[in-house]
């Protein structure tokens, strides 16, 4: 579910209790498109910090507050840097949300140069792709954005600094909260809305401001009235409960009455709203820890902010992973096909030499019975003395049939040196394909710049990247350390990010009494469970052969084979590969790859 204005309303009234009155104390930009105000306020005689997050991102624009800390660059961006030098210091004075839209406006009182007072606003529009964050003066001036927009990108409305801050160009929608406050709300609403050939959640959502389909479907349930029905079919009665409902929920909203809640099937969330959403159940009547496997119902929340968080928060790593990681992706994509259409190529060479014993026993029958081949010749029929079976030898009537008995001796030397290299070529390109694959899970499971940092370093070192690494200057900037869990039973697993990691706790953290864990056959992490020389509890071995399945390839499959056996058995072939190890002494289990339960150490 987007941002619709009804979670904008819910996110601006909250930011008003919590901010205005606030100032701005310091000002981040960890992304090209996030920013980070940190605020610090009075509230009820007690002094308060609120972290700030307003994201423009196209594919998960955001504004909410948080207590997570981002990693920020080095440099400030000059967005940023502007920001800093007019409002930082600046107090909060309106937060407000205009015509019911997806935008936020802080407007912030400041003291410019000579020591006067002066007003800027900062417009956070969260409209998908169109996503901006537009700086301006009090007369709405654009000062800066953190997108520019040109008339060459769009010439609809230009966003550069210097032009008049105008609004997006209206959806020509009602805004739902006039509606409900006039008279003629009422017959607006049964008597025009209800006239569009369509469905009855899309009249209600394609003509009111703000409403998403999930919220007109709700609308729609709660009166009674299926969502997909068409309007044409609708009584004047459904038409007044629908506006009955429309009218509570919204009158809700106004008074600040909130259910921010998260509907969820299993350990799957679904959608959120401010509202409660019984489309999708009810509430749980006891404190039960939500989610687990069975649930399927709405999870209740103190906040919209804790809403959008707990919604996004891995939504929106995958998603500024997958795009500071696509330059390493399509390197190793790249190689990955490339690899693999030379291994077929080779499987496909290796499995012509089959036929080589044939050419060596034909060459040995002919030495055997061309005594009795006439010149001319184009066959020689005799008994295979291997098989007991008679043959048929094509011959080549222009040679003598020793001369041919040799050529087939050529042939046979030819792909039995083929064979051997081929052998041993396959095997070395099955090695180089698995590798890569692990390299591909590495950036699946990567969640830090770190991360890929230390996924480049090992493709530069593998040859797959051209570059060169000071050994001591790179271990200093890499700080990618392995995911720390704590099993139930209160013993740490650790499990490595890429094959770097893989190696250092495997040769290193672990000691030979230790319990190693990965996926059978394929590529994934390894899991170090340190056992303090204790024998571990079976809840123990199942919690992180969960953790080995979860973070391998096969982490959507229903179940997962998984290897585990005491460390001292693994070993390191030489000139290997980083993270490939060998064993010969092991067991198995098959497991599901589900790690909700398991307490990560942050």
């Amino acid at each position: 579910m987007a941002l619709d204005g009804t979670t904008i309303y819910a996110i601006v009234h909250q930011l008003k209790t919590k901010l205005i009155g606030g100032r701005i104390y310091k000002i981040y930009q960890p992304e090209t498109d996030e920013l980070v105000f940190v605020i610090k306020n009075r509230i009820d005689n007690e002094n308060t910090t609120s972290r700030v997050v307003m994201s423009a991102s196209a594919s998960i624009p955001l504004v909410y507050i948080s207590n997570a800390q981002k990693e920020n660059p080095d440099t400030a961006p000059n967005f940023c840097m502007l920001l800093r030098k007019h409002i930082g210091n600046g107090r909060i004075i309106d937060i407000f949300q205009p015509e019911f839209e997806r935008i936020i406006v802080f407007e912030v009182e400041h003291l410019d140069e000579m020591g006067d007072l002066c007003r800027k606003k900062l417009y956070v529009e969260l409209m998908g792709k169109y996503s901006n964050i537009i700086f301006t003066d009090d007369k709405d001036m654009i000062i800066d954005s953190i997108k520019h927009v040109s008339y060459q990108i769009s010439s609809v409305r230009e966003v550069l600094p210097g032009r008049k801050y105008v609004y997006p160009p209206a959806q020509d929608k009602y805004n739902p909260l006039t509606l409900i406050e006039n008279e003629s709300g009422r017959d607006v609403f049964i008597n025009h809305i209800f006239t569009k050939p369509m469905s009855t959640a899309k009249a209600v959502y394609t003509s009111v401001s703000g409403i998403s389909p999930v919220l007109a479907n709700e609308i729609a349930y709660r009166a009674g009235v299926d969502g997909q029905q068409a309007t044409a079919s609708l009584t004047m009665s459904e038409r007044e409960k629908i506006y009955d409902e429309f009218e509570k929920l919204i009158g809700a909203l106004k008074k600040g009455e909130f259910s921010h809640c998260i509907a969820y099937e299993g350990y799957t969330p679904i959608e959120y709203a401010v509202v409660g959403l019984s489309v999708y159940g009810r509430f749980p009547e006891d404190d039960a820890e939500l989610p687990n496997k069975e649930f399927c119902g709405l999870k209740p929340f103190a906040t919209i902010s804790e809403v959008i968080e707990e919604y996004y928060k891995s939504r929106d790593t995958v998603s500024r992973m997958k795009q500071r990681s696509t330059d390493l992706r399509k390197i190793v994509a790249n190689a990955i096909e490339r690899t693999a259409k030379k291994l077929d190529l080779q499987l496909k060479q290796l499995k012509d030499t089959d036929k080589r014993d044939k050419y060596r026993v034909y060459g040995e029958l002919i030495a055997a019975y061309g005594y009795g081949v006439a010149p001319g010749d184009t066959e020689l029929k005799c008994v295979d003395f291997y098989s007991g079976e008679e043959v048929s030898i094509p011959l080549d009537p222009e040679l003598p049939a020793m001369e041919t008995g040799k050529k087939y001796f050529d042939k046979y030397n030819k792909l039995k040196r083929t064979y051997e290299a081929l052998s041993e070529q396959t095997v070395s390109s099955k090695e180089e394909l698995d590798y890569l694959r692990s390299v591909a899970n590495s950036l699946d499971i990567a969640g830090s710049e770190q991360d890929l940092q230390q996924i480049k370093s090992e493709l530069i070192e593998s040859g797959y990247i051209r570059g060169r690494i000071s050994g001591t200057r790179a271990k200093k900037q890499v700080k990618s350390k392995p995911l720390h869990y704590i099993s139930s039973d209160g013993y740490d697993m650790y499990v490595g990010k890429n094959n770097f990691q893989n190696e250092e706790l495997t040769f290193k953290l672990a000691t030979g009494q230790d319990m190693w864990f990965h996926a059978k056959q394929m590529p994934g992490s390894h899991v170090i469970v340190k056992t303090n020389g204790e024998e571990l509890p079976d809840r123990t071995y199942e919690e992180a052969a969960r953790l080995a399945a979860y973070y391998s390839t096969g982490k959507d499959a229903p179940k997962v084979d998984i290897d585990y056996t005491a460390k001292k058995n693994i070993k390191k072939p030489p000139k290997s590969k980083p993270g490939y190890v060998i064993y010969h002494t092991n067991y198995s289990m098959s497991i599901e790859p589900d790690i909700h339960g398991i307490r990560e150490v942050e």
